[in-house]
């Protein structure tokens, strides 16, 4: 597997006019900021098309700065920066990481200086979704693991985690039943080191290669990952059997029913999928932990 590496592209030394700054002159006579822009971003269409349309334009990186430099005043040239680099990531969806200088050559402080400036980084945070089970074992433990595991992968932020659903086993192996939960979150991990962490969590909590679709300690798969659309031997997002399966949309629906997945809302894939009884059920609190754990009792 080989992921496409991401594509610099720069804009050095924009000199643009503004108004920002502490004091009063700054704000009423204005003065010159020199901006610094520069991208990370998959450029291998454009590369190996040479299509334009694929590419990021550096007249547009430059628009997108001079819009906020010569905008209402800001008394930081740390705000000019973030909020450039923020309009950047969202104008342009290519992007997957951007660093912003802005320096102030005419900045009014007491001492001899050539000028002053920030450097503002940031990264691209995508959605995404994982879906969680457990048919062998102390399952609930192990899926209270598995999610206390994500919470702590730098780059990766656990948001929601639905119920405990218990559910039939799913692709005709015959086994015990599963408990299956969803989780939704952010991260700027790229899909193919998500999915890494995903197989290394699964490896330390006692998952061992089996029968496909057979029993095991835990299973962690990707839902979505932003609008992302990967198709490889080892990842296939959005997740091909997503829409097919109850125990992945009864918790997805819990606590993301709007969340449109290649064009279809959650709830509604839910709402038209064909169901046998008894197939997934909803665990009703209990009084117990979180999921279904017993807490100890207080001292």
């Amino acid at each position: 597997m080989i992921t496409p590496a991401l594509t610099s592209v720069f804009v050095r030394d924009l000199c643009l006019f503004g108004y920002h700054g502490v004091l009063p002159e700054e704000t009423r006579i204005g003065q010159r900021f020199v901006v610094d822009i520069e991208i990370r971003a998959d450029l291998s269409g454009a590369i190996a098309g040479d299509d334009y349309e694929q590419a990021v334009c550096y007249g547009t990186l430059c628009d997108i700065a001079s819009a906020i430099v010569t905008g209402p005043p800001l008394q930081l040239i740390e705000t000019v920066a973030g909020r450039i680099a923020e309009a950047v990531l969202a104008k342009l969806e290519r992007v997957e990481w951007v660093r912003v200088e802005v320096r102030k050559p005419s900045a009014p402080v007491p001492y001899a200086v050539s000028g002053t400036a920030v450097s503002v980084e940031q990264v691209r945070v995508h959605e995404v979704a994982f879906s969680l089970g457990s048919n062998l074992g102390e399952r609930e433990a192990v899926l209270a693991a598995a999610v206390d595991r994500l919470s702590l992968v730098d780059g990766l932020e656990i948001g929601k985690v639905s119920s405990l659903y218990d559910s039939a086993p799913w692709g005709g192996v015959e086994q015990p039943t599963f408990v299956n939960i969803c989780a939704t979150g952010r991260t700027t991990l790229e899909p193919h080191a998500l999915l890494r962490v995903c197989k290394a969590i699964e490896a330390d909590l006692g998952r061992v290669p089996g029968v496909r679709w057979g029993a095991r300690a835990v299973d962690i798969d990707i839902l979505y990952y932003g609008e992302r659309e990967i198709r490889d031997r080892v990842l296939t997002l959005p997740h091909a059997c997503l829409f097919e399966r109850a125990f992945v949309l009864e918790p997805l629906a819990e606590i993301d029913p709007d969340h449109v997945i290649g064009g279809r809302r959650v709830r509604d894939a839910l709402a038209v999928l064909p169901r046998s009884p008894g197939d997934v059920t909803r665990r009703a609190p209990d009084g117990t932990g979180r999921w279904g754990i017993k807490e100890p009792e207080p001292a």
